[in-house]
């Protein structure tokens, strides 16, 4: 990475967080394949590890959680039967906890869709946290137990489940139609008002138009899973302190207390230096 100068590093960056993939970054700076793979590789791990400092005894009231697709190297249906029990191929899924005030991605956990994984999530979550705050998931059975053993009794928990209609033959194209959605409170006394997973479920969309790898119907997607945990790791960096939020009119870790101003992606790139 000594080879790029800071201004080429940042002009790569900047690329790749607006969902340009790595080919595409290649054609518009002239950097090699290899070297913007090594990049984001090396500046995600960095990125992972500062958040994950920092991010730490927030002051958040409300949060929201789900669970975003994708895959890695094939998907399920592709793999050899003796490869599908070790995961990194096939279906990726992350989780996301947001704070619903301050738009901020408290963490994030890539892994299965199983038990373990929300425990490790919902373990991490807890670990961030300084005060009871109103969590709502979706209604995905996991999320009992990890709640539970993350928490204990010192939350305000609820679920909600949306129903959809039958999906029609356009439906890689459209969404099925919303029917309703059903509150259920799980634990202590959440707000009816506020249990809500909807900007959880826009950053999903932001995801997938931020990281090219995310992109559905496409021949884009993540070869490797250490380079799909790296994007993800950046995408959220850029999101936290340097895209600032059209509602809040700032960034998500300024709102949060956790930067005292908006970032540059030179900024970002400059935590490499931290690392070395």
């Amino acid at each position: 990475m000594n080879i790029l100068k800071p201004e080429r590093q940042a002009a790569v960056i900047r690329c790749l967080v607006e969902g340009n993939s790595i080919r595409g970054t290649v054609r518009m700076t002239g950097v090699a394949k290899n070297t913007v793979a090594k990049l984001l590789v090396e500046l995600g791990n960095v990125c992972s590890e500062y958040q994950d400092e920092v991010l730490r005894g927030l002051a958040a009231k409300r949060v929201q959680c789900d669970e975003i697709w994708s895959f890695v190297s094939c998907k399920a249906r592709n793999i050899l039967e003796a490869e599908r029990r070790r995961f990194g191929r096939g279906d990726v899924w992350t989780w996301t906890a947001m704070d619903a005030d301050t738009k901020l991605m408290i963490c994030w956990h890539v892994g299965p869709r199983d038990a373990p994984s929300a425990y490790e999530f919902m373990m991490d979550l807890a670990s961030r946290l300084k005060n009871r705050v109103q969590l709502t998931t979706d209604g995905h059975k996991v999320y009992l137990a990890a709640v539970e053993a993350a928490f204990g009794a010192d939350i305000d928990y609820a679920m909600l489940v949306k129903l959809y209609g039958q999906e029609q033959d356009e439906k890689r194209y459209s969404p099925a139609a919303f029917l309703c959605a059903t509150k259920t409170r799980v634990m202590g006394h959440p707000d009816e008002a506020l249990i809500s997973t909807s900007y959880a479920e826009r950053q999903n969309l932001t995801m997938r138009m931020g990281m090219r790898r995310f992109t559905r119907l496409t021949n884009a997607f993540s070869k490797k899973l250490e380079n799909h945990q790296a994007a993800i790791s950046l995408h959220f960096m850029h999101y936290n302190f340097c895209r600032v939020h059209q509602t809040l009119k700032t960034t998500p870790a300024v709102a949060a207390g956790v930067a005292d101003h908006i970032w540059t992606v030179e900024e970002i790139v400059g935590l490499l230096g931290r690392s070395n």
